[in-house]
């Protein structure tokens, strides 16, 4: 099985000596999966803090600064207590602290189905390749569309996942062009087109799918369905 660069860089005996590293935690919590193929089962979010991005549209800037430094085998026994094998890592963004592959590695090990929510602006490859990750490809209506790592692109397995959030036709546009340069080999089910929330009408962004006969998927936040009215699902 291939192992990712942090495990290539650091022994399985280096890594359990180094198991009292830290991560800033913004909270942890149980909820109704809404932002993935997995949309509509209970998961354990660990969200942690701090983003290198501003993105226009961000609903979790809550968790750009404040949080709660915790030990690695700390937020495992947290997760631990929910009984539940699906586990999210978000943010923020989980990539800005550099400790956090040591985190999915550990769940993982675990038995843990673990999935990585990620702006796209850093390298994956960083994460072991047994992780589900959940790439952003940042529109313009962001406003960090520049930050994107493209090269992660080359670098995404089949259960990963790509999703671009679509906030108007130019987002959209955007959006097509970067499929068609893609040459992927990639499932067209794998491919997320997510309207902002309470900006781009779902039905809008399903007509331009369908006009274009574009292979993708329609993906809601069904989170913000159940709950509209909160940040998170509880």
């Amino acid at each position: 099985m291939q192992t990712s660069r942090f495990l290539q860089i650091t022994s399985t005996k280096d890594f359990y000596k180094k198991l009292k590293l830290t991560l800033l935690v913004n909270e942890i919590f149980q909820s109704i999966q809404g932002e993935s193929l997995y949309n509509g089962l209970p998961c354990v979010f660990v969200r942690l803090s701090g983003c290198n991005l501003r993105c226009s549209y961000c609903d979790t800037r809550y968790a750009y600064y404040n949080g709660t430094e915790m030990q690695l085998s700390e937020i495992v026994r947290y997760v631990d207590a929910y009984k539940c094998d699906l586990v999210e890592i978000t943010g923020g963004e989980p990539l800005f602290q550099k400790k956090t592959p040591a985190l999915i590695y550990m769940l993982l090990e675990k038995g843990y189905q673990v999935l990585l929510e990620t702006n796209g602006s850093f390298d994956i490859c960083v994460v072991d390749n047994r992780c589900i990750r959940i790439v952003d490809i940042k529109c313009p209506s962001s406003k960090e569309s520049k930050k994107n790592h493209m090269d992660n692109l080359k670098k995404i397995n089949h259960p990963d996942q790509i999703k671009f959030v679509i906030s108007n036709r130019n987002d959209y546009d955007f959006a097509k062009k970067i499929l068609k340069k893609t040459t992927i080999d990639f499932p067209a089910g794998n491919i997320l087109f997510s309207p902002a929330h309470k900006i781009m009408p779902p039905y809008i962004l399903s007509e331009w799918i369908l006009k274009d006969n574009l292979n993708v998927r329609l993906h809601l936040q069904i989170h913000k369905i159940i709950w509209p009215d909160k940040n998170k699902g509880v």
